[in-house]
């Protein structure tokens, strides 16, 4: 029997309000897979990813996380079955130290996995080691996105989804971010990745979704994608 995805979303329409933003959307992730997500701004990557997390709540469609219905679940729901999301905007307690925000959301995953502890994310991000009585909003924008990935691997999650991962930062930074992706990968989470820089993005995921006005246009491999310029330039703008 194949594997029951770890998330499957099926149908999926969204409003906000009179906008319909979603139209119909399918997207699956499977074990150990990594997914980019990609589009221009206001194509429905965001919504997506909130109306899978429960964020939202679908007007049609419906989610499924295991194989278990959870359409408009609470997040934490949603959580509790093994999917961290790390949002765009990063959204880590500013009030904490770095080593509180890390502490708080130490627990073991799903199948009682404790594979990310706290001295694995420190050895991970040597740069949040440095800085464990730093206050959350003392770190540059960089520590703050290695703050909310440390974070929410603290959960031992089955599987990370990152949105944005990189905008707004360094590139010497955003390279240290790709490195840390390309290690979570390695270390067999499931991850969603939504980020403009789709060069880095095809290095590292098996496929590949691209959204225009809340519509799947292409799903493939990365080789598929890249042997199709035109499309990058279609739909990306590339």
């Amino acid at each position: 029997m194949p594997e029951t995805p770890l998330i499957s979303a099926h149908g999926l329409h969204t409003h906000y309000g009179q906008s319909h933003i979603l139209r119909g959307v399918d997207f699956v992730v499977g074990q150990g897979q990594t997914i980019g997500l990609m589009g221009r701004n206001g194509m429905g990557k965001t919504t997506l990813l909130k109306s899978i997390m429960g964020i939202v709540k679908p007007s049609g469609g419906g989610v499924l996380i295991k194989g278990h219905p959870m359409t408009g679940a609470s997040p934490y729901a949603v959580a509790r079955l093994g999917i961290a999301y790390v949002p765009e905007g990063r959204g880590i307690f500013g009030n904490l130290s770095v080593k509180e925000n890390l502490v708080m959301a130490a627990r073991p995953g799903t199948r009682g996995q404790r594979d990310w502890t706290y001295e694995r994310v420190l050895d991970t991000f040597p740069r949040l080691a440095e800085r464990l009585n730093h206050g959350g909003q003392q770190l540059s924008g960089g520590e703050q996105q290695m703050l909310t990935i440390g974070r929410a691997l603290m959960t031992n999650p089955d599987v990370l989804i990152l949105d944005e991962a990189t905008e707004g930062l360094a590139p010497l930074i955003a390279r240290e971010i790709w490195r840390i992706c390309g290690l979570i990968r390695e270390s067999g989470i499931s991850s969603v990745i939504v980020d403009k820089a789709w060069k880095q993005v095809t290095q590292i995921t098996d496929r590949n979704v691209i959204l225009v006005k809340g519509e799947v246009v292409f799903e493939g491999s990365s080789e598929e994608l890249l042997s199709q310029p035109h499309l990058l330039e279609q739909y990306l703008g590339v």
